[in-house]
């Protein structure tokens, strides 16, 4: 069984397996659940095709270079990088908090805006702009991207798991936009410490953000990239490798 792909939160946070005969099964990451999958090889995740996985046995991770897809809309600045422009329809630009200070601007379809910032585990959202199509938001977003940042890497993510968003630095940033519409974002994960980064798909599940998964395992809690998963063959059991402790579980073990 291969781990081929992942749901982040917003769209259902479950990861997705397929023991090689094309179906796809779905592992819900409800908090509470509980994981016990040991790490093999890991190879190329091949592609999911019209709801079927295609394998493939390419040394290359997570993708190969013929599953390696691009959005290429994702690398427009507003000049269209397609043959024929094609995004005529109604796009939002938004304003993402991340706990506790980071700030990212971004562009999505309007009607994703609230389903997009859920899988990007954004704490908070603010509307700003509404366009008539793509290459208008790319052009507003490029220009709000030289003073906020457009993108945010995994680190402040996990961050942010054990932080809160500080609200005068939220309010200031808004102050110079007309805000059409605000949100506020809570995954259920209450961490008073930083969690530790690893790669396992093993312990109970606390909970999902973005497309961080946290787990709980031997006292600790992890925090665990869900893109750096896909590729790996699943073994059942709970890992047997060394893991990094947290400071503060070594006083609640017996």
């Amino acid at each position: 069984m291969q781990l081929v792909g992942y749901e982040p939160s917003g769209r259902g946070s479950s990861l997705l397996t397929s023991a090689g005969s094309g179906d796809i099964d779905r592992r819900p990451l409800e908090p509470g659940n509980d994981l016990a999958y040991a790490f093999g090889d890991r190879h190329c995740a091949g592609t999911i095709d019209d709801g079927e996985h295609v394998s493939c046995d390419r040394p290359s991770t997570p993708y190969c270079e013929y599953h390696t897809s691009t959005w290429v809309c994702a690398r427009c600045t507003g000049t269209c990088l397609k043959d024929e422009m094609d995004c005529y329809e109604d796009h939002a630009v938004y304003i993402a908090a991340f706990a506790p200070d980071t700030f990212k601007v971004g562009v999505t379809k309007h009607r994703r805006l609230e389903t997009r910032l859920r899988e990007q585990g954004a704490d908070r959202g603010a509307h700003v702009h509404t366009v008539s199509n793509g290459r208008i938001a790319r052009e507003l977003e490029g220009e709000i991207a030289t003073r906020l940042t457009d993108r945010v890497r995994t680190g402040p993510k996990v961050a942010s798991l054990a932080a809160t968003v500080d609200e005068p630095a939220w309010t200031s940033v808004l102050a110079e936009f007309d805000v059409i519409e605000r949100f506020r974002f809570d995954y259920g994960i209450d961490l008073e410490a930083r969690p530790v980064r690893e790669t396992i798909a093993s312990g109970r599940v606390v909970g999902v953000k973005g497309r961080l998964l946290v787990l709980e395992n031997g006292g600790t809690t992890y925090a665990v990239d869900m893109r750096e998963l896909v590729g790996h063959d699943l073994e059942a059991g709970r890992t047997d490798r060394d893991l990094q402790s947290s400071l503060g579980s070594f006083g609640s073990r017996p």
